[in-house]
């Protein structure tokens, strides 16, 4: 069988481990960097090695295991980022059990809904999560215990208990229970729900291997910085790769520029990993850090325009690389990459080349026939790090007939096979017949020197829809809404000016990956107290 000319394929040389358990694989990874550091919180200074973070995850496996715990269960993980979140993920791994992430600071309801799509059988959660949902975690009838991290609290279990030391463990006398690494899910993480209720993400053992072998897009030899909270899958994903080739991970639990900005300068950071809105905002801030350690940054979630890639530069004085990415929960990782061996094929705007073990088509959205280079359709997914599929959800309404998964993402890529991420498909605002995406419209708009983030929808109009925007400005800006539309006018084609309107707000919500979430702007609309 030949290959499809109008394909773009990834390389597939890649050894994986036999057994295929993803827990026992980061384990005999991380086991050989012994007491080196595997991550430090930047706010408080605390740090974890990797033989602790090991000896961790196989104490707890073994208590889990004792207690019943095996594969077909699913266990949950609620709490912000803290020392004790991977060592819990590692060791339900090898238990053989799945793990789930959710958010902490979901409301009850968000809670339930995530839950109830899992099923967990024990709860891992901090105090705050604890003191949050624990209610709701013991009113749940397929949650049998909840176990707190660092305090002892009536009617759950004690962390510290579990990992109590089982005598000297180490990997060669320990094993991790057998799975089927290519159908059973070691993770479920939950869409972002940007266009409709999350799903759950079933991210097999393979899937997560396949991520963490292929070669990583950061230097070894440089700090990297992290922010995105490990319940959401760019956050876990990307720390799990660190660990896998034993590097030091440095976090902040959230984000605030003035501490992100002082952190660098107190641990001379060379990397960052940010959203594009992170992005932003650091370049708009005007405070004085000695900054100049670092030296690239990798972007996901939205594209870069060239204005700001330049005020990055401005910020970073020795920013030398912006390396941009284009992934989603759905494909464990990126899919599509800039790296430091691809610098050279960088262009502004763009997501970067194919990433090996995948495959990627872009199809008309009409017909659903496979494009050449330079035509934009939907992009299409398939390969080793693509989930088995959403909890509950028969393949067939998210794969097409070749396997390959529809991401609802319109792209293309041109002559050097370098690719071009341009809106997602349900967001496209059709006006007059043109398609209009929102994310072009906010790259323009945070150029502006008074506009801090923006966020564009469709509204109705007597063409179809009309953009309008959501605007944050400076604060003490006076930035009026004729000025906005104006400023869109010059910079944008006829179709993309602001006919829908403009409304100031405060700030734009986004997903922790920094997605601007549409949806809750056009909620914003309808309740006009928010506005």
């Amino acid at each position: 069988m030949l290959r499809n000319s109008n394909y773009v394929y990834g390389d597939r040389s890649l050894s994986v481990p036999a057994d295929l358990n993803f827990g026992s694989y980061i384990i005999d990874a991380i086991w050989k960097h012994g007491d080196k550091t595997a991550m430090t919180n930047c706010a408080t200074n605390q740090c974890l090695s990797y033989r602790a973070m090991a000896v961790e995850a196989m104490n707890l496996s073994i208590s889990l295991t004792a207690r019943g715990v095996k594969r077909g269960d699913v266990i949950a993980i609620s709490s912000e980022n803290r020392m004790e979140y991977f060592p819990t993920l590692l060791g339900i791994c090898c238990t053989g059990a799945t793990v789930t992430t959710t958010n902490p600071t979901y409301t009850k309801d968000e809670h339930k809904y995530v839950l109830d799509i899992s099923k967990p059988k024990l709860v891992f959660c901090s105090p705050s999560a604890y003191k949050a949902h624990g209610k709701l975690f013991h009113s749940l009838p397929y949650i049998k215990s909840v176990v707190v991290y660092g305090e002892r609290i009536p009617n759950t279990l004690s962390y510290e208990d579990l990992i109590r030391d089982n005598g000297v463990i180490t990997p060669e006398n320990f094993m991790a229970k057998d799975v089927e690494g290519q159908n059973d899910a070691a993770i479920v993480l939950y869409s972002s729900g940007t266009t409709g209720l999350p799903k759950g993400v079933m991210l097999t053992h393979l899937n997560v291997i396949v991520t963490c072998l292929v070669a990583p897009s950061v230097d070894p030899n440089e700090l990297t910085l992290y922010i995105t909270p490990w319940y959401h899958s760019m956050g876990l994903i990307a720390s799990l790769r660190v660990f896998s080739k034993g590097n030091v991970m440095l976090f902040l639990p959230k984000f605030e520029c003035d501490q992100y900005l002082r952190t660098i300068e107190n641990y001379k950071v060379g990397q960052l990993v940010v959203a594009p809105p992170v992005l932003v905002a650091l370049s708009k801030y005007s405070a004085k850090y000695d900054v100049s350690s670092v030296v690239a940054a990798f972007s996901g979630a939205a594209p870069l325009k060239k204005e700001t890639i330049d005020a990055a530069k401005k910020r970073f004085p020795n920013l030398k690389h912006v390396f941009q990415g284009y992934g989603m929960t759905e494909t464990t990782f990126s899919v599509i990459r800039d790296t430091y061996d691809s610098a050279h094929l960088s262009k502004t705007g763009g997501a970067g080349t194919i990433a090996a073990c995948v495959v990627i088509k872009i199809v008309d959205i009409e017909t659903r026939r496979p494009l050449g280079p330079n035509c934009r359709g939907e992009i299409c997914v398939k390969g080793a790090p693509i989930m088995r599929g959403y909890v509950g959800r028969d393949r067939g309404d998210d794969f097409d007939d070749e396997g390959f998964f529809k991401t609802g993402d319109i792209g293309y890529y041109d002559d050097d096979k370098y690719f071009f991420v341009v809106d997602r498909l349900k967001e496209l605002i059709k006006y007059k017949g043109y398609q209009v995406p929102p994310a072009e419209i906010e790259a323009v708009l945070t150029q502006h020197p008074d506009i801090l983030e923006a966020g564009v929808v469709g509204v109705p109009h007597e063409g179809g829809e009309a953009p309008l925007a959501f605007v944050a400005r400076r604060p003490g800006s006076n930035l009026t809404v004729e000025e906005v539309k104006s400023y869109v006018a010059e910079k944008l084609s006829n179709p993309k000016r602001l006919r829908g309107g403009v409304r100031f707000v405060e700030d734009i919500p986004k997903n922790p990956s920094g997605k601007i979430l549409r949806k809750k702007l056009r909620g914003m609309l309808k309740n006009k107290s928010k506005l």
